[in-house]
């Protein structure tokens, strides 16, 4: 059994880019917890507020029931589900999952599978991380569900989601020079001698969501920045003017400053004759990662 191939394959409703990696992050808590207690089933009663707070955390700004995931993703091989009468998982219904004593846990396969191959379980996080979110959300995403999403021997498979894609190196680079080294937030433009510090190539459409690697689709963003748009603290509307999240909370005068501060500001750059970011990804972003609705600025 190829289980990267299947892990890698989930079946996951998908429609002109709407996000849904409810099966990815149940998968991922399923790993973390199998690391702690290799053969214990889960219940549905005892781990459906922490599967509500990933949803959360890390899923789209429309809330979904953690029973949906329980549920379906018995459907793709690596999941099962058993009742306190023996049998299979009976629906969706969160009533009938709790009284049901429903329990879920990895396939018997699987879980041999990782029993055998250590390594196995940080290539199948780091598969599931590179396909359904970005790269500033890992660690958060992996400390969440108590799991290293790297493999022990540092490899990484040669057929990843990142194989083919342009250089990141070149890409940043000309993400910087575009924005001419400077953050299109808040005009961060740190250096450590020659070198560019805490500066990003930030996508705006994630590229696991088929967001082109061009400058069309990145911003130069501090890395402050960058993690905040992409959690969906921060975001830009039509007019290219940064939006803040009513659902941020920050009473230090720093996080006045450095975020509640930017409601209703332009973006710095491009500079004349970089492309600026297209209107499609900018919709993008506001319906799938954007919390919820922006702040009205304190001042434009």
């Amino acid at each position: 059994m190829d289980w990267m191939e299947r892990v890698g394959n989930l079946r996951q409703w998908a429609q002109n880019g709407v996000r849904a990696p409810h099966k990815p992050l149940l998968v991922l808590y399923a790993l973390g917890r199998f690391q702690r207690e290799p053969q214990r089933a889960m219940r549905y009663s005892e781990i459906e507020h922490e599967l509500s707070a990933l949803l959360q955390d890390f899923g789209p700004p429309h809330r979904t029931s953690p029973a949906y995931p329980f549920h379906h993703l018995t459907g793709d091989g690596v999941w099962e589900v058993r009742t306190d009468s023996g049998g299979g998982s009976p629906g969706t219904g969160v009533r009938v999952l709790r009284e049901s004593g429903a329990r879920g846990q990895l396939a018997a396969g699987l879980r041999e599978a990782l029993s055998d191959d250590p390594a196995l379980a940080g290539r199948l996080a780091q598969l599931l991380l590179e396909r359904h979110f970005p790269p500033s959300s890992h660690p958060d995403i992996a400390a969440a569900v108590g799991l290293d999403p790297e493999p022990s021997d540092g490899s990484r498979s040669a057929a990843g989601p990142a194989a083919g894609r342009r250089g990141a190196a070149e890409l940043r680079r000309q993400v910087l020079i575009a924005y001419e080294y400077r953050c299109a937030f808040c005009g961060f433009d740190g250096s450590l001698g020659r070198v560019p510090v805490g500066l990003e190539a930030a996508h705006v459409r994630w590229w696991a969501f088929r967001g082109p690697d061009d400058l069309a689709n990145c911003l130069c963003l501090c890395s402050l920045h960058h993690k905040l748009f992409d959690r969906g603290v921060l975001g830009l509307d039509s007019g290219r003017r940064i939006t803040v999240s009513r659902e941020f909370v920050g009473r230090s005068r720093t996080a006045r400053e450095q975020v509640l501060g930017l409601g209703g500001r332009a973006l710095t750059g491009p500079q004349q004759g970089s492309a600026r970011v297209a209107p499609a990804h900018l919709a993008w972003h506001t319906a799938q990662v954007f919390r919820g609705e922006p702040r009205v600025p304190e001042c434009v």
